[in-house]
């Protein structure tokens, strides 16, 4: 036994998927128990709780709903409920409350019958219901917003959790009366609970005011009091009561702009105005404003109560005096941007988030995002990011964070230039890095990115690039293969309009069928003109497209002095630099470029270069001569493979040989009297179809 019990003092016990009782609903987390404290830490928010060992006065250990959990009650009256153990996880924690805290773990069982009649019990912050021996609940007096009193009547009114689906509202106690002189029990009642409950009072002077700052969530300007406790926002419309207990974190980021500063405090749980929470208070300071303030204390009390880190006297800009005071009162360190720079110098990268345009920040344990909404992603939280092609534009990317929880964040429009130093700053914080883009046969493991060192980063710049290129290619055969549709229906349809139109005229055997189709060709010509006016920059465009085409044969255009000099000293360049990026090589190749001499440039590749210009320009002259008869030869040959074809996709052709009013020849035949000589067993019959319009023509000119 006593082996067992200085084997249990040494260790740290360990408990995932465990859940801490607060405002009435279940935070999901990770508890740890060793000998100096036990912590608990919230998986959402990151938010960690710690008790000291020695602070435990109770421990118990009951049956709950989901399954086995943890009561501790500390020496100062408060209680701290873990839910979520094994039935098997008793034995080991019994063991470990003895070597380690000197307690044993009572087992007890929550009264069950259903009884409303019962005592009422104050302990410290806890008010417990009792029936008989067995309590049938508690009400921590820390989550007591309102106490009210009737006659014999007491209610309790809750604060109300975000993350509970269902909240506790008020609870209602009935007191009878009592037959002994003395305090009423009710008044007695409501005393207990009061001095326990956490309802904010402001009473007393604040210890400074600040006057009309300007708040960005809650958006407007806000008059902030400081109190010992609490810090209270009062605006034109809403005042807001926050304890300093609920402040999670501080920021301190400057502007992009190099001349504001930005004050951000996060909260949890969130101040609400309806049903809108706001997790985040965001104060926006201009560096210039300069503030000098007297503390409400005298120069002892200050001393006293701050330790030295206050004065009573504090001047200086306006973000500095209020972090400074927020600092001490808090208690918490102030977060500033660490050694990330971007493309244009600032801490931020310029970015949108949900359709509105902010400055996302790469902090040195996470990212977060000012200003609507304001986001904040710790890195123990990110699953992986992903780097994705814009969606809009090639000059922009998206910066893609998913959590371990599911939830996805989409910083959208960053500069491409960011890419580098955004990319650089996640690979040496050791995120996972994930390409949903990639095309399913380039089959390359993503894993090998979360230690990626920078040879690995270009491979992923490269991949990037390729994924674009194939994008673009494929657009664009899209983009072509329309406009060849284009340029063809047009023609189908004027096909099907004549076909019409000359049957009509070839049908009508009397005169008046004559005039009745001379009639419809001057109100049937301007919709053909009209049609040809718009498919000739149709026309223009696709024979524009294949002007584009470059004959492979074609001599290629000479390199530039530069060129030739960089194709030469690249591996001399690699070698010196091991493991330099393709960008970074570039950088690096015009630098020395630029260092070289004029005289340098002048004697070797300068001379170089004109040399491969005039043999360019000799093998071009060659090339000109040689490809005009070749040229000619094609356009010989090319009318009789494709003749059907470049009559129909014609309408040029189409309107000088159609139009009434151009004098067309009586010798022309159409395709459509052609195909209709099919019919008929002998030529005298083609002939008259053909004759028809012609003498119909006629008579209408």
């Amino acid at each position: 036994m006593a082996a067992a019990a200085a084997a249990a003092a040494g260790e740290v016990l360990e408990y995932g998927d465990i859940s801490l009782e607060q405002k009435g609903g279940l935070v999901d987390g990770r508890l740890r128990l060793s000998r100096q404290s036990i912590v608990f830490k919230n998986s959402k928010t990151g938010k960690v709780e710690s008790v000291q060992g020695g602070d435990v006065r109770e421990g118990v250990w009951r049956k709950v709903a989901r399954g086995y959990g943890l009561r501790l009650l500390l020496h100062n009256g408060s209680l701290h409920k873990y839910d979520g153990f094994r039935e098997a996880d008793f034995d080991k924690m019994s063991d470990f409350f003895k070597s380690n805290y000197q307690l044993e773990l009572l087992e007890k069982e929550l009264c069950v019958k259903g009884w409303n009649w019962g005592t009422a019990r104050f302990n410290g912050q806890l008010l417990s219901f009792d029936i008989g021996d067995h309590s049938a609940f508690e009400i921590p007096l820390t989550n007591v917003s309102q106490c009210a009193t009737g006659k014999n009547e007491v209610t309790l009114e809750f604060h109300q959790g975000d993350d509970s689906q269902v909240s506790l509202m008020e609870v209602r106690f009935y007191v009878p009366p009592s037959q002994e002189d003395g305090m009423d029990p009710v008044e007695a009642f409501s005393q207990n609970v009061l001095s326990q409950a956490a309802i904010i009072q402001a009473t007393g002077d604040a210890l400074c005011i600040f006057r009309e700052l300007q708040c960005l969530t809650p958006r407007g300007r806000y008059d902030i009091r400081i109190y010992p406790t609490f810090l209270h926002l009062h605006g034109k419309t809403f005042d807001y009561k926050i304890p300093y207990t609920t402040v999670l974190r501080l920021f301190l980021l400057p502007h992009k702009d190099q001349r504001q500063m930005f004050f951000v405090i996060s909260l949890d749980p969130p101040i609400k105005q309806g049903q809108t929470r706001y997790h985040f208070l965001i104060l926006l300071f201009s560096k210039d404003d300069e503030l000098s303030l007297t503390l409400n204390m005298n120069e002892d009390e200050v001393v006293k109560k701050f330790d030295g880190k206050l004065s009573r006297q504090m001047s200086g800009p306006l973000y500095e005096v209020v972090s400074r005071i927020m600092k001490c009162l808090v208690s918490r360190k102030i977060t500033v941007p660490g050694n990330f720079l971007g493309n244009s110098g600032a801490h931020c990268i310029t970015c949108s988030y949900k359709a509105s345009s902010g400055l996302l920040y790469p902090l040195e344990r996470g990212f977060i995002y000012v200003h609507k909404p304001p986001v904040h992603v710790r890195f123990d939280e990110i699953a992986h990011v992903n780097f994705a092609r814009g969606t809009t534009t090639t000059r922009s990317f998206d910066f893609e964070i998913e959590s371990r929880q599911g939830g996805q964040y989409t910083f959208s429009s960053i500069e491409r230039e960011e890419y580098g130093k955004l990319f650089d700053f996640v690979n040496a914080k050791k995120l996972n890095i994930k390409n949903r883009g990639r095309k399913e046969n380039m089959k390359q493991s993503y894993d090998d990115y979360a230690d990626s060192d920078d040879d690995q980063h270009d491979a992923y710049l490269e991949q990037v690039k390729a994924e674009g290129r194939i994008r673009e290619e494929a657009a664009n055969d899209s983009e072509s293969g329309e406009d060849t549709d284009e340029s063809f229906d047009p023609g189908e349809e004027e096909d099907e309009v004549d076909e019409e139109y000359d049957s009509n005229a070839g049908g009508s055997s009397s005169s008046s069928g004559g005039e009745q189709s001379g009639e419809e060709k001057p109100k049937k010509a301007p919709a053909k003109k009209a049609k040809i006016v718009r498919e000739k920059p149709v026309k223009r465009k696709s024979e524009g497209k294949k002007q584009k085409n470059k004959d492979p044969d074609a001599p290629k255009r000479p390199m530039s002095a530069y060129m030739l000099w960089l194709n030469a000293s690249r591996e001399k360049i690699k070698s010196d630099n091991p493991g330099i990026s393709v960008i970074e090589l570039s950088k690096k190749a015009g630098e020395l470029w630029k260092a070289m001499s004029a005289k340098e440039k002048k004697d070797e590749w300068d001379v170089k270069a004109v040399i491969a210009k005039k043999e360019y320009e000799k093998k071009m002259e060659q090339y000109r001569a040689g490809a005009k008869p070749e040229s000619s030869k094609k356009k010989k040959d090319s009318p009789k493979k494709s003749k059907g074809k470049a009559d129909k996709s014609s309408p040029a052709s189409r309107s000088v040989t159609k139009s009434p009013v151009k004098g067309v020849g009586d010798s022309f035949k159409s395709k459509e009297f052609v195909s209709s000589d099919e019919s008929s067993s002998g030529s005298e019959m083609s002939e008259k179809a053909a004759t028809t319009p012609a003498s119909s023509e006629s008579g209408s000119d």
